[in-house]
This record gives structure tokens, sequence and C-alpha cells, in this order.
């Protein structure tokens, strides 16, 4: 694939510009620009030599990712599908935050994923491969020109989308440098989250990287065995293994990690099983997300889910809240669109294949 602006940062760009025989300090000013949806001419100060510009329209020009389809809720929340340069297609989202300022988005790491979540639409299509930097990137400025449009600013990202980001690390480590860093995506550290199913290498890397991002693990289970039907992951790594490398992310960064808990009505919404999920996260300090489930048809076993009752969550939120548990309760988002990951791309290749549900190219998962 043809190399572009979103897939360098500034000492790349720099020594592209100074192969051209130009100043690499011009990188700067070129990137910043770019991060900002701004065109480097036309503005004063900020115009460049006439052959750079030259090289920069015919060299690196392209992108990484052009929005395919758009999609947008009553609640504001927008879902793009972004195609590739190769075709394939994946799913970034845009969630309005509770001040009308402001706005978050979720990117996916990964074409597909090959974790096999009975409860997620991305299994279904399989794992094709791993996004680039470049068009993780793309996502970003995709969601930041979005929230634009709407008056908001684009505060937060959390990597959350199709595939698992601990097995993409190589590609999405440089671009949360990117996007974080002042000079180019200025997003902040703080403000980038990364989520993994629980793969202990990928958290430990995390940690090793000294990046301080935020940590969200989705558990989804009190249990090794019903987490393993939910996650197949789960009978790779226990839950108490995951939980060891969260106190380690933990004590590298001094900050909560988020363990995620998508309620499914009678799969892991018990009174019993709050209680379980309560006495296994009271020694760690970590902050709980209830989430609710956005329905997306029959799972990869043959059974389908549903999301628990208010009455439910609640009940089990005050559980956790009784034990000490800080716990949040994630309301959904987008239920008039595709808004669960990888439901809109999967209805797209449905089309495309004619009405068969089958991805060509797609590999399966266990």
């Amino acid at each position: 694939m043809a190399v572009t602006l979103a897939d360098l940062d500034l000492v790349e760009l720099g020594e592209h510009v100074a192969s051209w025989g130009f100043k690499p300090s011009h990188a700067a000013r070129v990137l910043r620009r770019f991060y900002a949806g701004q065109s480097w001419t036309g503005a004063p100060g900020h115009a460049l030599p006439d052959g750079l510009l030259q090289r920069l329209n015919t060299d690196l020009a392209g992108t990484a990712a052009t929005v395919a389809q758009r999609q947008q809720a009553e609640d504001g929340t927008t879902k793009l599908l972004l195609r590739l340069g190769d075709g394939r297609t994946v799913e970034t989202v845009l969630l309005p935050d509770f001040r009308p300022d402001r706005a978050a988005g979720c990117l996916s790491s990964q074409v597909g994923c090959a974790m096999g979540c009975d409860f997620c639409a991305t299994t279904r299509t399989g794992w094709e491969r791993n996004l680039t930097s470049g068009e993780i990137i793309e996502q970003f400025l995709a969601l930041r020109r979005e929230a634009r449009s709407v008056g908001r600013a684009l505060k937060t990202v959390v990597f959350m989308g199709m595939g698992e980001p601990m097995l993409n690390l190589d590609a999405v480590l440089p671009a949360i440098r990117r996007m974080a860093d002042n000079a180019l995506g200025g997003l902040g550290w703080r403000q980038i989250t990364v989520s993994t199913v629980g793969i202990v290498p990928g958290i430990d890397a995390l940690a090793a990287s000294g990046l301080p991002v935020q940590l969200a693990v989705s558990l989804h289970a009190p249990d090794d065995v019903t987490r393993a039907r939910l996650l197949p992951m789960g009978r790779r790594h226990a839950i108490g293994e995951i939980l060891a490398a969260v106190r380690r992310f933990q004590e590298s960064r001094g900050r909560p990690v988020i363990i995620q808990y998508c309620l499914l009505a009678g799969v892991n919404d018990s009174v019993e099983q709050a209680e379980q999920l309560a006495a296994l996260l009271e020694p760690y300090r970590v902050h709980v997300n209830l989430l609710r489930y956005n329905a997306t048809g029959v799972g990869l076993r043959g059974a389908e889910y549903a999301p628990a009752s208010v009455e439910v969550t609640l009940r089990f939120a005050r559980i956790l809240q009784e034990r000490g548990l800080v716990v949040h309760v994630r309301r959904s988002r987008g239920p008039d669109i595709d808004a669960a990951c990888g439901q809109l791309r999967y209805r797209e290749a449905a089309k495309e294949a004619g009405g068969n549900g089958y991805l060509a190219g797609a590999k399966t998962t266990a």
C-alpha cells in the first residue's frame, strides 16, 4: 500500500522531506496542520516551498481510508464504515458526550476479529488482518472531522471497536503516540484507553511501553467457566491470571483500571454472580463499567443474547457499590442503527454476498 501522511510521524516525514532536498523542520508544520484538518497552503505564515508542496501532493497526498457509509442515531451516535486501500472495511464510532461541546471516539485495531466472543457481531466475519498505524490515524481524523461538523470536539478515544488491540500493538502504539502528541494530534495520553479481552502478554507489553494511557479489561463474567463460554480467550487466560496482570499495570501507572462487564439476561446478571464479582474485584483498585447490550442476533454457538433489564442492571450495580466498588452504568448508544461493534460491517458484507451473510476472504474462528 502507498505511504500517506497518516502513516508517518515527525521523524519519518522529516526523513522524506530531507530526501527531497528540503529542511526536515518543515515536517512539523505539515503534520500539525494535517492533524488539525487544515490545508498547508493559503494560510499566512504556513506556506511551503513550491517544490515541497509538489512532492507532498504527488508522493504522500493519498489517504489510507475513506468513508464508505455513515449512520447517525437519534441520540447523535454516528457510525462510520471506512473503506481501506485494499477494499476491506472497518468501523469507527463517534459518541456525543453529555456536554454539548464534547464527544468520544471508538477506534478499531483490526479488520475483523479472531477472539470469537459469542455475543459480538465482529466475530462473525472472522479475522482478516491487522490495521496499519495510518489506518488507525485515519479513523481518528474522520471522527475529529465528524465531531467538528456537529459543533463538538473529539476529547477522548478508546480502542474498543473491531479487533483486539493487544494483538496489534506494533501499529496501535505508534498511532497512540501520534494522537496524543501535543505537536500532532494533541489529544493527551490520559484521554486514550486501550481495551482488551484479557491478553495477558499484551497488558504487560502495554505497561512496558511506558505510555501513560488508560487500560480497560472486558471481563463479562465472575468465573472462568461462564467467561470461557462467552469469550473463548478465557480458556487461555484465567481470570486470576488477568487480574494479576491488571495489578502489575496499576503498579506501573498508579491509576485505576476499568473493568468492562456487559450484562446479558440470564447469563451473567444474577445476584450470586454480582456477589461473586464483588468479592473478586474487592482487593483491586478498579472502576467497573456495567454495559447495556446491543442485541446482534444469534451468536456463533447458536445462542441469542438479550440485555439485562434496567431493574436487574441497577440491582447488580447496587450490590457492587455496597462492597465499596466504583460502578458506572453505561447506557446503550445508537440502538436505532447498527451501533454494536461489527454490526454495520457484517450487514454490508451480507448484502455484497447476496444476502447469505458470508464475507468473502474472511477467516472463521473457533
